[in-house]
């Protein structure tokens, strides 16, 4: 993979990507299978790996906030909750709340989703939203999402396959702060990968 030509400037930089507490959340829900690889994958970088995510799928959710229906938060195991609400509000709520008094995330992983987050999409994302919201709460955050044809056949295996380099070459390289980065796998094997290419969002023609 080639290397990113990004803005060095960062908090991420100073705590090694073992040490660091993560965050993960998403918006196809807590038993969603993007978001089964990225905990994994975390854990197998990192030793301080929390998911806090939407109980249910919240697709197109975008960055919104409950505020007329209560919020409930089922602690599934020890690192591991489940929010019946928005990814927004799973990631406030882990943060002010359940984190509330001790060290809050050093970075914020959201997805994996099942489809693009490309263009127009990332305003209706719930998955960009977790990362944005991780981002308006001064913590670096990736938002990631695997490119599909089909979501019947989504390649998860090229997810499995290029999301630790990449975990680990954006802590590397670091971004600025009030940005946060959007991470699209294409829709092809693992062995097809040509490499990381960074990008603007652009438009695109719907339906």
């Amino acid at each position: 993979m080639q290397p990113l030509n990004v803005n060095p400037y960062n908090h991420l930089v100073q705590t090694p990507l073992r040490d660091m507490r993560i965050l993960i959340s998403n918006d196809d829900g807590v038993h969603a299978k993007g978001i089964e690889i990225l905990e994994r994958v975390a854990r197998s970088l990192c030793d301080d790996v929390w998911v806090v995510a939407p109980l249910t799928e919240q697709s197109g959710a975008g960055h919104s906030l409950s505020i007329n229906n209560p919020l409930r938060v089922e602690r599934m195991s020890e690192f591991r909750y489940a929010v019946t609400g928005t990814p927004t509000d799973a990631v406030l709520l882990a943060v002010k709340s359940i984190f509330a008094g001790q060290k809050k995330p050093d970075l914020v992983l959201s997805g994996v989703n099942r489809g693009s987050n490309l263009a127009e999409d990332i305003t209706y994302s719930g998955t960009i939203a977790a990362a944005m919201e991780g981002t308006l709460l001064d913590i670096p955050s990736i938002a990631f999402s695997q490119s599909t044809f089909s979501h019947e056949d989504t390649p998860w295996a090229t997810t499995e396959a290029h999301l630790a380099a990449v975990i680990t070459k954006l802590v590397a390289v670091g971004w600025p702060p009030n940005v946060l980065m959007n991470v699209n796998f294409p829709p092809c094997a693992p062995g097809e990968v040509k490499g990381i290419a960074p990008c603007p969002h652009g438009r695109r023609a719907i339906g």
